[in-house]
């Protein structure tokens, strides 16, 4: 009934023109979050937490970037 439901590893429909992906870096802790910042606003939409390497390379994938051409925000 109100059970744990699939987690989607999708990464949402994204108007690439209007978002550029990022990934926000804590100063502190070093934990990183994948997302996109919208380039109108400025803000930051995060999507899922990258624990390692791998994680972020799925996610450059999916993106269709590498780790150098993201954007990082601290």
């Amino acid at each position: 009934m109100f059970g744990k439901g699939k987690k989607s590893n999708k990464i949402p429909l994204i108007d690439m023109t209007k978002c550029r992906p990022a990934l926000r870096v804590s100063i502190c802790t070093g934990e990183k979050t994948a997302g996109f910042i919208d380039n109108e606003t400025g803000k930051f939409h995060d999507l899922y937490l990258i624990n390692n390497n791998s994680e972020l390379l799925d996610f450059c994938n999916k993106t269709g970037t590498t780790p150098e051409d993201i954007e990082k925000v601290y």
